[in-house]
């Protein structure tokens, strides 16, 4: 099965605002063993929209588009779907109800034609109920192809997809599984691991394809299988994987994205009843960002700073200024005085501390852009790491946040 996704706004196609829809809805027709095929944005104009369904038909099993649904003049998806389908609009008794509810009952005010509006639906459509919001989803069926109209609001899109959408694709669909799995490999590049996996994978089977997902510091090596044995597919998946063990197992921190290295270090560390706090400099808080996007991570991380300015780090952190004088404030006597004292701060039992020149300028440092010093207190001791991650910030940035992880996540696993 084939599926086609289509936002509609010209916000999306200035770059006013990011689509993160197709993402979410690739993610979920993807579990149910639906492909995605082809994402379209496209603007809000009916001759688009039309040539746009009309592209689809009979291509593709699932068109779904989201936007164009609110109740203002520049939303015309509802009036565009009427006369692609050669229908008319009719008022919907049920969703006019929960929008008389919504805006009398929930804002308080009286509700306008406006508002009316929207619980008019094309005739011939399968009425999506949008208890999130005013605009119901649409789902009509043309010769080969049913096509799926949601609301942009991307929480009002992801209750459709999940309560609507998704069970009815269920019900009507004879759908094929794919089955994934994700491993997570830290610390080794994705030529060098393509090279010492290339027999295995050129031994693969035919339903199993191998996809290297790259990041700096980090390559998630996804392998997709498709057939209409389920449990066989896992248990051909399996097997692959170890054998992947064999190959790299010193790099692999776990099996799909519920087991990031952030993840795999929450759990060591709150499995050995120990603490983490952080020093960022050249980092700027995102190492802690990543650390407080897992759920319970506080009951591992004490706390970190910030100490982006030279002066920060003196009057902040408490590090010497004879030190910094000395040696630069980008130095590795440098980055393990800010550990040092982000773990007597925090109380903690470790702490990571980063200081680095990302560029494009050297600013208050003496070391050459894209030099980074990443510094771990440890129970016992400290140490630091010197690396030059060159060019651009973004990727210094990146790959500074995954090589701390990585350093932590190895000394954890020495204890």
């Amino acid at each position: 099965m084939k599926a086609a996704i289509v936002t509609i706004g010209d916000e999306i196609l200035i770059g006013q605002i990011v689509d993160t829809n197709s993402s979410y809805i690739a993610k979920a027709l993807d579990k149910i063993g639906i492909a995605t095929y082809e994402m379209f944005s496209i603007s809000d104009e009916k001759e688009h929209i039309i040539n746009t369904l009309s592209y689809f038909q009979n291509k593709v099993d699932v068109v779904i588009l989201t936007g164009g649904l609110g109740p203002t003049k520049d939303d015309i998806t509802k009036k565009t779907f009427c006369d692609y389908f050669e229908d008319e609009l009719v008022e919907d008794a049920i969703v006019l109800e929960h929008v008389r509810n919504l805006i009398e009952g929930f804002y308080k005010r009286p509700i306008t034609t406006i508002n009316k509006e929207q619980a008019l639906v094309p005739s011939k459509a399968i009425v999506l109920f949008n208890k999130m919001g005013t605009a119901p989803g649409m789902w009509i069926q043309k010769e080969n192809t049913v096509y799926v109209s949601l609301p942009g609001v991307p929480y009002e899109m992801k209750y459709l997809i999940d309560h609507e959408v998704v069970p009815l694709l269920i019900q009507k669909f004879k759908r094929p599984y794919i089955v994934h799995r994700t491993i997570m490999t830290y610390g080794r590049g994705e030529s060098l691991i393509a090279e010492q996996i290339e027999v295995w994978e050129d031994n693969l089977p035919k339903n199993i394809k191998l996809a290297y997902l790259p990041a700096p510091g980090r390559v998630r090596l996804r392998l997709t299988a498709r057939g209409e044995n389920e449990e066989a597919l896992g248990i051909a998946l399996d097997m692959q994987i170890k054998a992947l063990y064999e190959l790299i197992g010193e790099i692999i921190t776990g099996i799909d994205e519920d087991e990031a290295i952030e993840r795999v270090i929450g759990n060591l560390l709150n499995g050995k009843k120990v603490t983490l706090a952080l020093a960022e400099s050249c980092t700027g808080g995102k190492i802690a960002e990543s650390l407080t996007a897992i759920p319970g991570a506080s009951s591992y991380f004490k706390g970190g700073v910030v100490t982006y300015a030279t002066a920060s780090k003196i009057n902040i952190l408490g590090v010497d200024k004879a030190l910094i004088d000395e040696f630069s404030v980008v130095s590795e006597q440098v980055a393990k005085s800010m550990a040092l004292e982000s773990k007597r701060l925090f109380d903690s039992d470790y702490a990571l501390a980063t200081t680095g020149n990302a560029g494009p300028n050297k600013g208050d440092a003496r070391a050459e852009v894209g030099t980074v010093f990443i510094a771990l207190a440890t129970p016992e001791t400290v140490y630091c790491e010197e690396f030059n991650f060159g060019q651009p910030r973004e990727k210094v940035i990146g790959r500074a946040v995954n090589k701390a992880f990585e350093m932590l996540y190895k000394e954890i696993l020495k204890n």
